[in-house]
């Protein structure tokens, strides 16, 4: 049976999905993929008559249960219909199953996923990328606006940016954890934020890339960090052929673990091919077998954040060195500045320094 790659495209209030939505269907229905979209079931269910601030419990608790449902139901039914096509295929869904989630308290969360015999994890890992746009309303606000949607319940105030902000983050939270979740910045330019994103699909369909390199910078903390995700990371390199990179990744976070094995293959000067799969348990322990015998594990924390509508991973290296921090931040276009955080001060640009990639770092001396 051939490979169907199921996508989510979700984000804060106003983050650009409607937009990056045409722009997807436009460009890879041009690549000669059939492109299938998965409405907002939400929104689908307001129209309808569904009040998601009734104060009605049983209501709620109902209505929620029914968009899940019909979430679950609307994305299995065009899987279905995916496989029955002789093209290549993508399924591509505003919003998934877990944004629900961030709706509602983690106990009815819980009872509702129990009722229909599922949870968390299960839902999370029904789809191979999570691509979350950040909202407008953090780091360009002067874009945000109410006007293009009529059900959005966020005004463009200052209360109503905080209220967006804060979503913004608990959909990142409920989606964190998913081996493939990338956060596509707010860009000076729009046009740059919804190149991310095809960019990002292309990657998850395995499609040749440019290869591009970024921006890491070696930095310290000088005051407190804002609400941070905070995980462990273990990554081990693997023998490969030459021109390859093979590397299996560890990461813990809440009690809960993700192994992801990525193998990076330049085809050419300019272009590489990037592919990601999630591994057992079982695998990955079998896996390490394999490691590269003249590179070492690398163990490091990191914290993840977003600053003004840019996303940044913050890196503490605890083996095999030490007393090194290392800020990366993502989908940047090369004329755009960094904006930096004012509590951490960088002591060096080393975007592009081949001694600070991980794979040079994990080289035994």
């Amino acid at each position: 049976m051939k490979e169907i790659k199921r996508i989510v495209l979700t984000g804060g209030p106003c983050a650009g999905k409607t937009t990056a939505l045409v722009k997807v269907i436009e460009y890879f229905t041009n690549l000669g993929y059939k492109v299938f979209t998965i409405p907002e079931v939400p929104t689908m269910f307001t129209q309808a008559g569904m009040d998601y601030l009734t104060q009605n419990h049983d209501f709620f608790y109902e209505g929620e249960k029914a968009t899940l449902e019909i979430q679950l139901a609307l994305e299995d039914k065009f899987m279905r219909m995916a496989e029955t096509c002789t093209e290549p295929c993508v399924i591509v869904c505003d919003r998934g199953v877990m944004d629900i989630s961030a709706y509602m308290k983690p106990e009815m969360w819980a009872d509702i996923t129990s009722r229909l015999d599922t949870n968390s994890e299960e839902l999370r890992n029904r789809y191979d990328a999570v691509l979350h746009l950040v909202s407008a309303a953090d780091g360009a606000e002067q874009f945000y606006t109410t006007s293009n949607n009529a059900q959005r319940l966020e005004q463009a105030d200052e209360a109503g940016l905080r209220v967006a902000r804060e979503l913004d983050k608990k959909v990142i939270r409920a989606w964190t954890g998913h081996p493939h979740l990338r956060v596509i910045n707010n860009n000076e330019d729009f046009e740059s934020k919804l190149n991310r994103v095809i960019k990002e699909i292309a990657k998850v369909l395995e499609l040749p890339q440019v290869i591009e390199t970024e921006r890491k910078y070696i930095v310290e903390v000088v005051g407190p960090l804002p609400d941070c995700t905070e995980s462990e990371i273990t990554q081990t390199y693997l023998v490969a052929d030459p021109g390859c990179e093979v590397r299996l990744r560890r990461r813990s976070w809440n009690g809960s673990v993700v192994n992801i094995h990525t193998t990076r293959r330049t085809i050419s000067p300019t272009e590489e091919l990037l592919t990601e799969r999630q591994v057992s348990n079982n695998l990955y322990e079998s896996l390490l077998q394999q490691a590269d015998p003249y590179r070492q594990t690398i163990q490091k924390q990191r914290k993840s954040f977003i600053w003004q509508g840019q996303f940044f991973e913050l890196d503490t290296y605890l083996s095999p060195i030490s007393d090194l921090m290392i800020l990366e931040t993502k989908g940047m276009v090369r004329h755009e500045d960094v904006k930096f955080p004012p509590f951490l001060r960088v002591k060096e640009d080393i975007t592009g320094n081949t001694a600070y990639y991980n794979y040079n770092l994990a080289l035994k001396r």
